[in-house]
């Protein structure tokens, strides 16, 4: 039977989540939005391709894993029957499914035939079976929603009352629940929400059932829906998988959809009379509602919530890793001729071998990180000044890492290394500049002569340039291409001036010339 072509993302994540977690064909299928059957097309191509573990993928890039797994041979899949229209056709009088499939066959004639046409039909049917009781093994599942009656906190200087989320995790098998109040549904809350979830359970499960909603999901789709980046980014940090549940089904998440409304009965209704100005005062107090919902005998089970974890499911659970997540935004840029990204008007150098490329970019509250084809080639510290750059000098080309490294005190050393004239005259270059770095250049010209004539005859040169008040590479050229280096220096100041005296000529004019 054809199988969709995934992506390498989503093939990437079934790879891990077969050789590190464990999971079935089916458990992946769902979490990734694909059938079982191409769950276990990929994993048959990764067995064709020699790769039989996680490691030896898991520093491929995208684009290399791709050209392990699909190679340019790789024969196309024949077009899949809408089982839908199937479906819908089938309740006309007198349509059968071999009329069904000659009309397929004229409008695909590579198609499947006959028997295959009614298997794809059978088994989309049998996924269209009934509601079924979930069985909840023990480190299997945490189901996290939020709460859609809120609690409030109260602004101390206006009195105004404000209105803030509830949200609400629950694990599977024990039903240990946890709850806590945040200022929105945004990222940052949704995932940190999570985080600490985790910490109160003291571990992870293989995976978390969450709604469509869209901190976490981008693309709310029935079949394959499409989780956020950074979502998707946290659950393998914490090496479990998301498993999103339908839109409008929420039979899928029975768990939470019970925790939800015991948590707005035994923690949101005791908060009724009670008036909270922060939500570090509120989430205090829900903490200690928590522990008492925890502490609770079930009727059912005759023990409460934190017994049977403790009994059943604490065991079971992964052990977190050793540093928590940081939550990141991710975006797209271009690298710029100047090799820098923007990032909220403030821009980041990256190698400049990269010119032009499309470049992935992760923000964190302290951090930027750029990232080519899944590879990470610069991080800088993140800075909220607009319009200013920040340059590591290894990403600089190296003239340009050169010119960077220059100063007004290095060119001024570097003088005085050939002679106090070479030195004086540097000084007065850079300081009659406007700024310093306009006289860069003119420093470099004079001290590279000295590779021509000499540092001699450059520290003469320098000091006939000095007296004759000339300031700039041309002058110190001039004077050693002419020899005038080698001639005595003008009359010092004090001493009396030579006459000029000049030859009679026809064609010097006298003083009575102008009368």
């Amino acid at each position: 039977m054809p199988t969709e072509r995934l992506s390498m993302r989503d093939v990437r994540e079934i790879l891990r989540q077969k050789w590190q977690l464990g999971r079935s064909h089916r458990q992946v299928a769902e979490s990734v939005g694909a059938s079982a059957g191409a769950v276990g097309e990929t994993m048959r191509r990764a067995k064709a391709a020699g790769v039989t573990s996680w490691a030896e993928i898991e520093s491929l890039s995208p684009s290399a894993l791709e050209a392990r797994l699909y190679p340019s041979t790789a024969a196309a899949a024949k077009p899949a029957p809408d089982c839908a229209w199937i479906h819908r056709e089938r309740r006309r009088v007198g349509v059968t499914l071999q009329l069904l499939h000659d009309e397929y066959a004229e409008q695909q004639p590579d198609g499947y035939k006959y028997s295959q046409f009614c298997e794809h039909y059978r088994q989309w049917l049998r996924r269209r079976g009934a509601t079924m009781r979930q069985v909840h093994r023990a480190g299997e599942k945490t189901f996290v929603d939020y709460s859609g009656k809120k609690p409030c906190i109260w602004d101390a200087t206006t009195g105004e009352k404000i209105e803030v989320e509830l949200f609400v995790a629950v694990l599977g098998a024990s039903n240990l629940t946890y709850a806590e109040a945040t200022r929105s549904q945004r990222g940052p809350d949704w995932i940190g929400s999570h985080t600490r979830a985790f910490a109160y359970f003291g571990g992870v499960t293989a995976a978390t059932v969450c709604d469509q909603l869209k901190s976490g999901v981008t693309v709310a789709c029935r079949y394959e829906p499409g989780i956020q980046r950074t979502y998707e980014e946290m659950a393998e940090h914490y090496g479990t998988t998301v498993l999103p549940a339908r839109p409008m089904h929420p039979r899928d998440k029975p768990k939470v959809e019970g925790a939800v409304l015991i948590v707005q009965r035994w923690i949101l209704a005791r908060l009724r009379n009670e008036t909270h100005f922060s939500l570090d005062s509120l989430n205090g107090r829900i903490a200690e509602l928590l522990e008492d919902l925890n502490g609770r005998r079930m009727r059912v089970y005759q023990v409460s919530r934190r017994e049977l974890f403790e009994k059943l499911e604490r065991s079971t659970l992964k052990p977190l890793p050793v540093v928590r997540f940081v939550y990141g935004e991710w975006s797209h840029a271009k690298v710029n001729l100047d090799y820098h990204v923007e990032v909220d008007g403030h821009y980041y150098s990256v190698p400049h071998t990269h010119l032009s490329a499309q470049v992935d970019v992760r923000v964190s509250a302290g951090t930027v990180e750029v990232l080519l084809d899944g590879r990470r080639i610069a991080s800088h510290a993140r800075s909220i000044q607009r319009g200013r750059h920040t340059t590591t000098a290894e990403h600089m080309p190296a003239a340009h890492r050169a010119h960077m490294e220059w100063s007004p005190s290095r060119i001024i050393n570097w003088a005085g290394t050939i002679g106090p004239q070479t030195r004086a005259l540097a000084q007065a270059i850079l300081t009659e500049r406007t700024h310093p770095e306009q006289g860069y250049r003119s420093c470099l010209g004079i001290l590279r002569l000295g590779k021509r004539y000499g540092d001699a005859r450059l520290e003469a040169a320098c000091a006939r340039a000095l007296a004759a008040g000339g300031r700039s590479y041309r002058h110190v050229d001039s004077i050693l291409r002419r020899g005038l280096d080698r001639a005595p220096l003008p009359t010092s100041a004090g001493e009396p001036a030579r006459a000029l005296t000049t030859e009679p000529h026809e064609n010097i004019r006298g003083p009575n010339h102008y009368n």
